[in-house]
C-alpha cells in the first residue's frame, strides 16, 4: 500500500470518529445545573483581620507607617504561608499579646 493511501484512510477514520463522538455528545440531555447556595456571611463570622486589612487599604500610602497595619499584614503573610495554620486562633493570640 502506498503511504498516501494509508494517510487518507487514517484521516477518514479520524474524521468519522470525531463526527460520531460529536453526534453522541449532542444527543445527550443537558445535565441539570449544580448551583450551590451561596453561603451568607453572618456578622459574627466576619474576620477581624479582613476588616483591618480593608482599613489599611483605605489608608493608602499612610498604611505603611501604621503600626496596626504592619501587624495585620504580618498576620496575613503568616496565614498565607503557614500550611495547616489555625488563623482565628492566631489572630486572637496576636491581639491578646499586644494588649
Amino acid at each position: 500500500m502506498e503511504p498516501k493511501l494509508i494517510a487518507r484512510i487514517g484521516a477518514v477514520i479520524f474524521v468519522a470518529i470525531a463526527i460520531t463522538m460529536t453526534a453522541i455528545e449532542m444527543s445527550r440531555a443537558p445535565e441539570p445545573s449544580r448551583e450551590e447556595p451561596v453561603a451568607q456571611v453572618q456578622p459574627a463570622e466576619i474576620d477581624p483581620l479582613l476588616i483591618e486589612l480593608r482599613r489599611c487599604q483605605a489608608l493608602g500610602a499612610a498604611g505603611a507607617d501604621d503600626r496596626d497595619c504592619m501587624r495585620a499584614w504580618a498576620e496575613n503573610r503568616r496565614r498565607f504561608l503557614a500550611p495547616g495554620a489555625r488563623p482565628m486562633a492566631r489572630i486572637d493570640q496576636t491581639l491578646s499579646e499586644d494588649n
